[in-house]
């Protein structure tokens, strides 16, 4: 009979607890949830997104060509030259002439004198010596033909080091001297490369610039620099390692690690992290991402709308925290989880089992007592240890 009075009052305990628990959690539920949802989280990005394209001036084809285009001849530069006129013997003719582009960007020609060949391209310097010979020498068009080679461009050597595939002293042509044409002489972006290039001047050292040549702004940026000299340096950053850390309500919670340029959406980010909880059931997650003006926000994610396909599966960046946070609903579920089974005087080594469920609903027989309330309604109002009780039935008559 003292057991049964025991047993009975252990269990009036429980149920007080698990009123006052539930009193408290409730009062912990009313603070105001301060995270941004999330269609005001992806007008940030879209806002962000805009403001950091480039007016479409700066990289208009003019501009683009006039950095990236064609050869224009300067001073340094070695033009091998061909002259053809009627009366020139075959062996004549095939003699090529060595002129070499003066600092005024002229060349000194047979006959006719200096020739500006400064900012041309050969095919208008082609042009420009015909039409010099022309006025001095012929009459007919038809009795000069010119061809013109560029032989040897003045070279400027620049240093190039870091995530490229060749890195070390690279030689660039006159027209070539910019950050992009000096990548690309040094084989280009390798696998582990961030796109973040530093640009440090010899013989401006405090002109130091840093850019991202993966984006419209930094490819803009890089072909508006003044051209490159000798000496210059190059640094292409290493990207960092993909760290995306996972907590709170999931089965695996750890930082998860990814190689460089590697991407992972939410979905991917919770697999990878054993799934969500199934002792509780949390319903949504908060992500935690630092932006560019270094402040964090905090973004309400519905756990039940992304599995769904009714949000969008966002991707996750370096650096950002995908937290499964307690709720109200969850305390109460691990409270009960915690305490109704073994604290109940049940075994410790029983936790969520078909056993202690038909325990808790044989409430006549545990208290001795004519009231034939299931306890089940009592301890468990919200319907999820049965839920719990027949997913480990499950695993245990699987193996898993």
């Amino acid at each position: 009979m003292a057991g049964r009075l025991n047993n009975s009052g252990r269990f009036n305990m429980i149920r007080i607890g698990v009123v006052v628990a539930s009193l408290v959690l409730m009062v912990g539920c009313s603070q105001k949830d301060h995270r941004m949802g999330l269609d005001e989280f992806l007008q940030i990005q879209d806002e962000m997104s805009q403001n950091t394209q480039t007016d479409d001036a700066m990289l208009s084809t003019a501009h683009v060509n006039s950095k990236l285009g064609r050869y224009t001849v300067g001073p340094g530069d070695v033009l091998e030259m061909s002259i053809s006129r009627p009366g020139m013997t075959e062996d004549e003719a095939s003699l090529p002439t060595l002129v070499r582009v003066d600092r005024s960007g002229s060349i000194d020609l047979p006959l006719v004198g200096d020739v500006n060949v400064g900012g041309k391209e050969l095919e208008e310097v082609e042009d420009a010596i015909t039409d010099a010979y022309l006025k001095d020498m012929f009459k007919n068009p038809d009795d000069v033909s010119v061809f013109v080679n560029l032989k040897q461009a003045a070279p400027t050597n620049v240093l190039v080091h870091g995530a490229v595939t060749k890195p070390g002293l690279t030689k660039l042509r006159r027209t070539e001297r910019n950050l992009l044409y000096a990548i690309h002489a040094a084989g280009g972006l390798s696998d582990i490369s961030a796109a973040q290039v530093t640009l440090s001047r010899l013989r401006c050292p405090d002109e130091e610039v840093t850019l991202n040549i993966a984006t419209r702004e930094g490819l803009a940026q890089a072909l508006s620099l003044d051209p490159l000299e000798d000496g210059d340096i190059i640094t292409v950053e290493t990207a960092k390692v993909n760290a995306i850390f996972v907590g709170g309500l999931v089965r695996a919670p750890q930082t998860q690690i990814y190689p460089p340029g590697a991407t992972i959406n939410t979905l991917q980010a919770i697999a990878a992290a054993g799934g969500l909880r199934t002792d509780v059931s949390p319903k949504a997650a908060t992500l935690i991402r630092r932006m560019p003006d270094g402040e964090d926000v905090h973004v309400k994610l519905d756990l039940n709308r992304l599995a769904m396909g009714e949000d969008p599966n966002l991707m996750l960046a370096a650096g950002d925290i995908l937290w499964v946070p307690e709720t109200f609903e969850t305390r109460v579920q691990d409270w009960i989880n915690k305490n109704i089974f073994i604290r109940a005087g049940l075994n410790a080594s029983v936790s969520y089992n078909v056993q202690g469920i038909e325990f808790l609903s044989r409430h006549g027989s545990q208290s001795g007592g004519g009231n034939s309330g299931n306890l089940q309604d009592s301890f468990d109002p919200f319907g999820f240890l049965n839920r719990n009780a027949g997913i480990n039935l499950i695993q245990t008559q699987t193996g898993g």
